[in-house]
């Protein structure tokens, strides 16, 4: 029986190279059929708004890649409600749809996995 994972992406999309590495690992994963899940919270949230211009950071847009998630199996997406308030993101403009969980919430989905990757 394949391991599940779960990866934590906490990166904004324009920080640096680990929010493309989360959802590269995601896909990865998804394409040889791994349990895999993903939690946006601190930043990451930032990734799931629309418009995120990466052009203007000479950066790479990891819309494409997101969209891609649910093709690839991995259909079970979470974002930290905490996060998401912190940083005034409506749920309503979220690209994806994701479930959004408290903290208590999250903590029993670290729980439920095999493994967990944080990036």
């Amino acid at each position: 029986m394949a391991k599940s994972l779960l990866i934590i992406s906490r990166q904004a999309p324009w920080s640096g190279m680990a929010a493309r590495e989360a959802l590269d690992i995601a896909l990865a994963g998804g394409a040889f059929d791994l349990p895999i899940a993903m939690l946006f919270m601190d930043d990451g949230v930032f990734q799931l708004q629309p418009s995120q211009a990466a052009s203007h950071l000479e950066q790479k847009d990891l819309t494409a890649n997101l969209q891609a998630l649910p093709l690839f199996g991995v259909d079970k997406l979470y974002a930290l409600e905490s996060s998401l308030l912190e940083r005034n993101v409506m749920q309503s403009t979220l690209e994806l749809e994701v479930e959004i969980l408290s903290t208590e919430e999250a903590r029993l989905l670290l729980n439920q996995h095999d493994m967990v990757i944080t990036l």
